[in-house]
């Protein structure tokens, strides 16, 4: 296997790896926008999320990971939609954020 070769296969790998993580960390983002919405007695809408910011950061043991922001959408009324944010430190939520609606 050639040197070439050899980069090109890490890459590959890198790139699954990536996909695969950010598959999980998107599910993960969406099971928690849906319960703080059940929690908080709202419709959470198109039942999805959104990757609104991704960095590099340290985690608490000072290892690198990606930190990933999710926005969602909810409704309290079925008229406003509201925000919401899921915030990851590798696989962890770290932070919940749901804006002031009306009840």
């Amino acid at each position: 296997m050639s040197t070439t070769e050899l980069l090109g296969f890490i890459v590959l790998i890198s790139v699954v790896w990536y996909w695969l993580t950010s598959m999980n960390a998107k599910e993960t983002a969406s099971q928690t926008g849906a319960r703080i919405c059940q929690d908080h007695d709202v419709y959470f809408l198109d039942e999805s999320v959104v990757l609104n910011k991704l960095r590099l950061r340290r985690n608490s043991a000072g290892h690198v990971v990606f930190y990933r922001e999710y926005m969602f959408e909810f409704t309290s009324d079925g008229a406003h939609r509201y925000h919401g944010k899921v915030s990851m430190l590798g696989k962890q939520v770290i932070a919940t954020e749901m804006e002031v609606y009306r009840q």
